[in-house]
């Protein structure tokens, strides 16, 4: 559900409070400027060198070397096991902010950027070693294309990204078990016939739910826009 923007940026806690009026100076013909550059200020005024937030950025450099990985020497086992540890350190990072109390705003902006990055990383190395169509390609990457340019636009008129949605969260579940297991059977190995099915079928769920997940969220951001639009001035 998408909620008006807060600027309150003092709490790390994680539970903010939601003030639909944002302060700050403004410029006065463009109020959506200045909740722009208040968000901008608001991730940078969050605690920044915290555990969480390093095996963040740890997650986001593996990227570039996994997708080398993929496409230089085609070490599939090498590269599912950079996919293996940036998934345990992306359940490490959640778990440690819990622990030590160490949320902030730009910890919740890399933890999603990374896995989106891992997620378009695959996508090209698959394309380009024909494992998957490029319209699939095309279609999941697209998906993130436009979401993220809505960002901007719910920022202007004062709200917020939409919360994840559960079948967001089951769709980058699914397509994180489908692209290791589709390393797995680009090699003949023993069992190459038992994981075939299941890697495929992970594919296909997890592609149409993230598509499915995208169009609900597109259907907040529309919600949002026309309520703002519609809003006495």
């Amino acid at each position: 559900m998408v909620q008006e923007a807060d600027s309150t940026t003092n709490d790390t806690t994680g539970d903010r409070d939601v003030d639909p009026e944002p302060t700050g100076d403004r410029s006065p013909g463009d109020p959506g400027i200045a909740r722009i550059k208040e968000a901008a200020a608001g991730v940078w005024s969050d605690p920044v060198l915290t555990l969480p937030n390093l095996l963040s950025v740890v997650r986001l450099a593996g990227v570039p070397f996994f997708l080398w990985l993929l496409l230089g020497p085609q070490a599939d086992l090498l590269a599912l096991l950079v996919l293996v540890i940036s998934g345990a350190t992306d359940w490490l990072d959640g778990k440690l902010a819990r622990w030590l109390n160490q949320y902030s705003r730009i910890g919740e902006l890399l933890d999603p950027a990374a896995d989106r990055l891992y997620i378009v990383a695959t996508l090209i190395a698959f394309v380009l070693r024909d494992v998957v169509p490029w319209w699939v390609a095309v279609a999941l990457v697209g998906r993130d294309v436009v979401l993220t340019l809505c960002l901007p636009v719910l920022r202007w008129h004062g709200f917020e990204p939409p919360d994840v949605h559960y079948l967001g969260k089951a769709a980058t579940f699914c397509l994180m078990y489908a692209f290791p297991l589709l390393l797995l059977v680009q090699n003949e190995f023993a069992f190459s016939s038992v994981v075939r099915p299941f890697a495929y079928a992970f594919t296909c769920w997890g592609g149409a739910l993230y598509l499915w997940a995208g169009v609900l969220y597109l259907g907040q951001v529309v919600a949002a826009v026309r309520s703002a639009r519609s809003a006495p001035r």
